[in-house]
């Protein structure tokens, strides 16, 4: 249900592909314990520069819930299912180096959610987004009502969630809801290329320049500049950074030492 593959010299780019087929990659119970195990790997693992997740479906990158298997739940069932679901999209969200979706097709609910968690989405000229949830009885619960409002701020937010609105790709790049639009069918293509060029540059740069991006967000301008200097320090006196300084005035490509 997830297929893994490592691309580029040394397989820095990890490619995390939803694979469900049957159900339009629907997150069911066991699917989202695979990808809070898997990113739970990839978090642990230095070798990791960037991550891309992407659909082995044509017309779909992830449609959300499986609401099929939600039917026949519990309430006990429906809270263990939510442990479950939360550990998947914080192992995505919670990934120390960037991650891009590659979304072609559609992007419903918690599979948008999956790719709000990521750092930037690619979406295909055909992409259908939107976080549907309140038509069937729920809130966005992966993220959405926290992650989008910080993407667009508010009143769009507000406007999408509330109305249950989908938006076409070039509505959704409009608003900033998605980062780049491609062609349709070459998302996968374009955010293995992004993440490619992020795996050529320092690993433990990258690394604190995510960090401190992340966690500054939601402070205020002096607590998060105070971040910012821890994590220039941890990366100015690294191996990383005397390689860099070294390959620039040689002239020469960086060897990265990662650490």
């Amino acid at each position: 249900m997830l297929k893994v593959t490592r691309h580029g010299d040394g397989g820095h780019v990890v490619e995390l592909a939803l694979d469900r087929p049957e159900s339009m990659n629907a997150i069911n119970n066991a699917i989202a314990e695979e990808i809070a195990a898997v990113t739970g790997e990839l978090a642990a693992d230095p070798s990791v520069r960037a991550v891309v997740v992407t659909s082995t479906h044509e017309k779909a990158f992830c449609v959300g819930a499986d609401l099929k298997e939600r039917n026949t739940f519990t309430d006990a069932q429906m809270m263990e299912h939510r442990l479950v679901s939360r550990r998947a999209y914080r192992g995505v969200l919670d990934l120390p180096v960037p991650a891009i979706a590659a979304v072609d097709g559609y992007a419903l609910g918690g599979g948008m959610e999956i790719a709000l968690s990521c750092d930037l989405i690619v979406a295909g000229e055909g992409a259908t987004v939107g976080l549907p949830e309140v038509g069937v009885g729920v809130i966005p619960g992966g993220g959405g009502t926290q992650l989008l409002t910080r993407r667009v701020g508010w009143s769009r937010a507000a406007s999408m969630i509330f109305t249950a609105r989908r938006l076409k790709a070039a509505e959704a790049h409009e608003l900033a809801v998605v980062d780049e639009v491609v062609p349709a069918g070459t998302a996968r293509d374009r955010a293995l290329e992004l993440a490619a060029t992020v795996a050529r540059n320092s690993p433990v740069a990258v690394r604190n320049a995510k960090k401190a991006m992340r966690l500054g967000s939601g402070t205020d301008l002096a607590s998060g500049l105070e971040i910012e200097d821890g994590c220039w320090r941890a990366t100015a006196f690294s191996g990383d950074r005397a390689e860099g300084v070294a390959a620039f005035n040689e002239k020469r490509v960086p060897d990265w030492p990662g650490r």
